[in-house]
């Protein structure tokens, strides 16, 4: 393809089917013969299991099974395994938290799956649930991250004394420790990213089916990847061939990461469709969702900054300490560590950074990635530090940060934490989004707020993030007997306009319409393998993927049309979709020639089929940035926040679609307006109870909330893929919990508030002006 040659606002191919209520999600699919599974709970946030009597549920009607933590470790049935191994500073591994998909001797929070019931109906499962006699001696529990660690605390497990399961570093300590002995000025600042319950659309669910002569499992699961799910299955808790496990994931009603991981239910409605015979279905309510989801962010972080006389960054100093929950999930060590830590440098020149990350298992629910995973949490410390430095210093907060950017010129850079950004043009972002929002002509518009009453304030944040992911990523090309084009992916969808970009791409580079391309996903079946979606890798490396095939079935397809067109292969030309001989008008159309070549093989003929299946190598990833610029208003007599304008400029490099990457950015921003100001996940620091266990209890941003979010879209193409892309998935919810903060803080300042902690609720502010 051209290169940076696709760049039209396509509107989403998939929404037709999905406003149309022809989607298929997890709970639309019935099996037959399929039965419910129902999961009893624990109702402590910690406590020993002294007994448990199923008898009286086992004789419950429609009764089918009832399966007990005991039950699997008879049974051989493995661990519910977190992926990432982590090295302590002193070089001893971390703490294990190792789980069966059911609790054995000890819960340790509130919802922690005890016993498994297997019904005819989800009532009559349910019913059986009450019936499990279960005697537990309580225990003390901990669930307030800033205490939990300390020597006097209830400790969860043996082998993480003080509920510490790692202590981390990286970067230079040594030298950082130098330059703050010696720096002019160094700003201190504690900064706490609150716990925040992901709450997807659509709620998690399966069904999992067993065929008893081949000794397969098949799960269907909303999954961010198939293949992640299926293979940590196999190896991990059935301890079988990746091969006898198939996971089939249809449309996901919303992910951000929570739905990544291999989760207890899963494994559970396996295990029972092979002891019962039938397909077996679960699906979370949305209180069950509350106990069971991962959660995201809950870190608390000492951040130093330290800079010279004339206001130049010199070192940056963190100390983070990161709730896991009461078990280690999937990813969950690397969220705070290698993922938050290597943005920590963000656009800033600095000669050194040290970040130490603490790992505290409290009773809660387990904690992992959530949209941005650990680059929000970067974010938000380095620009919250930056404008409490600019006021330390007396130093305007925008001149601070300008004279601090690496500049385009010394592009490509390295940064402190050894990450190497190829393109950027940070201080043209941040110009743009000045001038979009007016900076200067704000005084104007504070005081006119202050005319009616209202105390209004600016804030900006520059956001750098990074994404991740596996390193190759595969697709695959078919063209199917109805003359349509099938492109199978490694990627899932859950809400993204996937389906759209990647027919753009395909289209383009086959010169096939639109309307013949079908994208498949899902299927561990389809391919080898396949990376999933999080990290917002999505576009970068299937992208990758689908051009280096695309590019295979073109040379397919020149051999095919050599010998249909008498011509010699180099003579062939292949131009919007068209195969022809150079000079002449003989010519084929793709879909002919691949029609062809099908009927040929079934006739039994010796001849190349243009469908192809490629790996592309992912050799680096890229860093999404971008300024965001908000203006709040505060009513002095009830606390209450309104956001007059909410500006973004963002650089995610070449834009495919700039309609889908508007749409990803608003969607990133209300959920980053949602932590920073309503959104709060609270337990009871005594008994462990989740006291937000419901939205009558834990507020998501409404319409209401939400100001008109102006995107802008400046492209410094990225330079280490050929399409250019950064990825645009998080972008949002990185950069605006720090803007919509510093914006408020900016609202108070004259009262003599200098900081305020998520979520910023009405009470929380009216409390701040007061107690200033």
């Amino acid at each position: 393809m051209p290169k940076f040659g696709l760049s039209q606002s396509v509107r989403r191919v998939e929404d037709p089917r999905l406003l149309l209520g022809q989607g298929r999600y997890t709970d639309d699919i019935s099996l037959p013969g399929e039965v419910a599974g129902h999961v009893l709970r624990s109702p402590h946030a910690h406590a020993e299991i002294k007994s448990m009597d199923v008898s009286a549920a086992q004789a419950m009607p429609g009764v089918l099974a009832v399966i007990t933590g005991a039950d699997l470790a008879a049974a051989g049935i493995g661990e519910v395994p977190c992926a990432i191994p982590l090295k302590n500073k002193d070089g001893t591994d971390r703490a294990n938290t190792p789980r069966l998909p059911l609790a054995t001797d000890r819960v340790r929070h509130v919802g922690d799956p005890v016993a498994f019931i297997v019904a005819e109906t989800p009532q009559q499962a349910r019913d059986a649930a009450e019936a499990v006699e279960v005697e537990y001696e309580i225990l003390p529990s901990a669930t307030d991250l800033a205490t939990a660690h300390l020597a006097d605390q209830p400790q969860l497990w043996e082998g993480a004394s003080n509920n510490i399961c790692f202590d981390w570093e990286t970067g230079d300590k040594q030298m950082v420790e130098e330059i703050m002995g010696q720096a002019a000025h160094v700003t201190r600042l504690t900064v706490v990213n609150n716990r925040v319950v992901v709450a997807s659309m659509e709620a998690r669910a399966c069904a999992a089916e067993y065929e008893a002569t081949t000794g397969r499992y098949t799960l269907h699961t909303g999954t961010q990847g198939s293949w992640l799910v299926k293979n940590l299955l196999a190896s991990a808790v059935l301890k079988t061939d990746p091969e006898n496990i198939r996971v089939l994931t249809p449309d996901v009603g919303g992910g951000f990461g929570m739905k990544l991981y291999l989760y207890a239910e899963y494994a559970l409605c396996a295990i029972a469709a092979k002891q019962v015979g039938r397909p077996v279905k679960w699906a979370a309510d949305r209180s069950e969702a509350f106990q069971s989801d991962t959660h995201g962010r809950d870190n608390i972080t000492l951040g130093e900054l330290a800079v010279d006389k004339d206001g130049k960054f010199l070192a940056l100093r963190t100390k983070n300490y990161a709730n896991m929950g009461a078990y280690l999930s999937t990813f969950a060590p690397f969220i705070p560590t290698g993922a938050g830590t290597k943005v920590l440098a963000s656009v800033y020149d600095f000669q050194a950074i040290h970040a130490n990350v603490i790992g505290v298992l409290t009773n809660t629910v387990p904690v992992d990635a959530y949209r941005g995973a650990g680059r929000p949490e970067s974010n938000y410390l380095v620009e919250r530090l930056i404008d409490q430095a600019a006021r330390d210093l007396g130093v305007d907060r925008v001149e601070l940060r300008r004279r601090n950017m690496v500049g385009q010129s010394a592009m490509p850079y390295t940064t402190a934490m050894k990450q190497r950004y190829d393109s950027g043009d940070f201080s043209r972002v941040m110009d743009a989004a000045l001038e979009k929002i007016d900076w200067a002509g704000f005084p104007a518009r504070r005081a006119e707020a202050a005319k009616r009453g209202q105390k209004r304030g600016i804030g900006l944040a520059y956001y750098l993030e990074a994404t991740g992911g596996s390193p190759t990523e595969n697709a695959k090309v078919v063209f199917a007997e109805d003359r349509m084009v099938d492109v199978y992916v490694g990627t899932q969808s859950s809400g993204q306009g996937h389906e759209t970009a990647y027919t753009m791409m395909t289209s383009h580079e086959l010169g096939i319409p639109m309307d013949k391309i079908r994208i498949k996903q899902g299927d561990s079946d389809s391919l080898p393998s396949g990376g999933g979606t999080g990290g917002a890798r999505s576009l970068y490396s299937e992208g990758q993927a689908i051009l280096v095939t695309t590019a295979s079935v073109i040379e397919k397809g020149k051999q095919a049309a050599s010998e249909m067109l008498e011509a010699a292969v180099v003579d062939i030309e292949f131009t919007k979709g068209d195969f022809s001989v150079v000079g002449t008008d003989r010519a084929v159309n793709i879909l002919d020639l691949a029609a062809r070549q099908r009927q040929r093989v079934a006739a039994g003929e010796d001849t190349i089929l243009l469908d192809a299946l490629e790996t592309a190598n992912i050799d680096a990833h890229t860093f999404p940035n971008g300024c965001h610029v908000a203006e709040v208003e505060v009513d002095p007599d009830t606390g209450h926040i309104t956001i007059p304008r909410y500006i973004v400029v963002d650089d995610v490099g070449h834009a495919l679609n700039p309609l889908i990457v508007r749409g990803q950015v608003h969607g990133g921003v209300a959920q980053g307006i949602g932590q920073a100001f309503l959104e709060r996940t609270a337990y009871d620091n005594h008994s462990g109870q989740l006291l937000s266990a419901s939205f009558m209890d834990y507020c998501l941003p409404r319409a209401e909330d939400l100001p008109d979010i102006e995107v802008d879209l400046i492209e410094v193409p990225c330079e280490s893929n050929p399409m250019g892309v950064k990825g645009a998935g998080e972008a949002g919810a990185v950069g605006s919990p720090p803007a919509v903060v510093n914006a408020l803080i900016d609202a108070l300042r004259e009262d003599g508030v200098s900081a305020i902690d998520m979520p910023a609720t009405p009470e929380v502010v009216w409390k701040a002006l007061h107690a200033a």
